[in-house]
């Protein structure tokens, strides 16, 4: 242990011998102060800690009269002692501050006695200062030694939290569900309040460098160093929450599955990483927080992509020979019909194109289309379809697989369907 320079060589050693009869008194007069003066010492029914108390007094006491005896003296035993004590003090929760008033305490009460046995004894001031200053720099050991338990404990404890709150997540996230009893069993050993609702957020990093941690309140259980990072935020929907996560989590790509009752964990978890990796691919927005509640038919549909397609072939199959960018155009009309019940006025604000270009439009869907354009059940599969494929990165009609097919009937209406009106832009 590293020291700082010896003042305790300065005072004669003799003066050991004097005060080494005294000692059984003083230690049970500081005691008696300590107790006093420090009520979080106090357990009059707590006899293992009443030991450590008067196991540190005395072992604090003798060690200094062996220092002034033997400059050289061993520590260890001491050190030992207010290594273990800074331990017990950061595992009972309280702060070194209690500690190092207590110590003060003593060395006050030491002094006191000291001083006035070397007042009875002849003893000079000059050798009176160094005791003085021998005894704080003996304080300042002692407390060294207490604060490196302390540490240690505290090191101990937030490895022991983290361990407890990663097993919490692993039993929360478990398919099929934990029992209630366990979770709360272990949740309050994680010091972690179960709420009623929670939603699950599944990260992946930027890349960026340097590694970043999030800063997240202590409410949210997170692993970010799991295979799939993820972390549980609890009330989800209360104020702030989503300005939290938007900053925490700004140098990851995340996604929040929906709100569910907390023995749903794994099902919000499932959607969360649902959309991921649409993230990647650009079919959702990776730029900020993805809320999966607000992609629900592109996650649903994208579930089976094979199965989007070919529905995409047959439902799609009119805009086959259309040529790609008016393509583009009707596509978007027609999903702004189905979502507007085909209001022409409605279609064209959320467009931001005339009415009368709506009802051009929607004319030429329905020579492609025809009765079909309208039929409920085709109409759902439709909006399903072009919601999706009009959410992917690349252009629409490059992404849809309506190549090939059937020619259209020649005509005015034919060609004006296949090719649009010049002036349509």
């Amino acid at each position: 242990m590293t020291r700082s320079p010896k003042p305790w060589v300065e005072v004669p050693r003799e003066t050991a011998e004097f005060f080494r009869p005294h000692l059984d008194d003083l230690v049970e007069e500081m005691i008696a102060e300590i107790l006093a003066g420090i009520p979080e010492y106090a357990r009059p029914n707590d006899g293992e800690y009443a030991r450590m108390v008067r196991l540190a007094v005395e072992g604090a006491l003798r060690q200094f009269v062996d220092l002034i005896s033997d400059p050289e003296a061993s520590w260890d035993a001491v050190a030992s002692v207010y290594r273990e004590i800074g331990w017990a003090e950061a595992r009972e929760g309280r702060s070194l501050d209690v500690l190092q008033g207590s110590l003060r305490l003593g060395a006050r009460v030491a002094w006191r006695r000291l001083a006035a046995e070397s007042e009875r004894l002849n003893v000079s001031r000059r050798t009176l200062a160094h005791i003085a200053e021998a005894i704080f720099a003996y304080l300042d050991e002692i407390a060294q030694a207490a604060a490196e338990g302390y540490t240690k404990a505290r090191e101990q404890e937030a490895g022991e939290l983290q361990h407890r709150r990663r097993r919490l997540m692993d039993m929360l996230l478990a398919e099929p569900p934990a029992a209630p009893q366990a979770v709360a069993d272990l949740a309050r050993l994680a010091k972690w309040r179960v709420p009623r609702q929670i939603a699950v957020v599944a990260l992946y990093e930027r890349g960026q460098e340097p590694f970043s941690q999030p800063s997240l309140p202590p409410d949210v259980l997170s692993d970010v160093n799991r295979r799939e990072p993820c972390l549980i935020v609890p009330d989800p929907e209360g104020p702030g929450r989503g300005r939290m996560l938007e900053g925490a989590l700004r140098n990851w790509v995340a996604a929040i599955g929906p709100t569910v009752p907390t023995e749903d964990a794994a099902k919000s978890l499932r959607w969360a990483r649902e959309a991921l990796p649409l993230a990647r691919r650009g079919v959702l927005p990776s730029d900020r927080l993805i809320r999966c509640a607000d992609h629900m038919p592109i996650l649903v549909v994208f579930k089976d992509e094979e199965l989007v397609r070919a529905v995409a072939e047959q439902r799609l199959a009119p805009l086959r020979n259309v040529r790609p960018r008016h393509r583009e155009r009707l596509m978007r009309t027609l999903l702004a019909c189905l979502q507007n019940g085909f209001n022409a006025t409605e279609v064209a604000t959320r467009l931001h194109v005339h009415p009368q270009t709506v009802r051009y439009r929607l004319h030429q869907l329905e020579e492609l289309f025809g009765e079909r354009l309208y039929d409920p059940e085709a109409r759902l599969e439709m909006e399903m379809v072009l919601t999706v494929w009009l959410s992917a990165p690349a252009e629409p009609a490059e992404v849809i697989p309506l190549s090939g097919g059937r020619r259209h009937p020649a005509g005015r209406a034919g060609r004006a369907a296949v090719n649009g009106p010049p002036s349509d832009g």
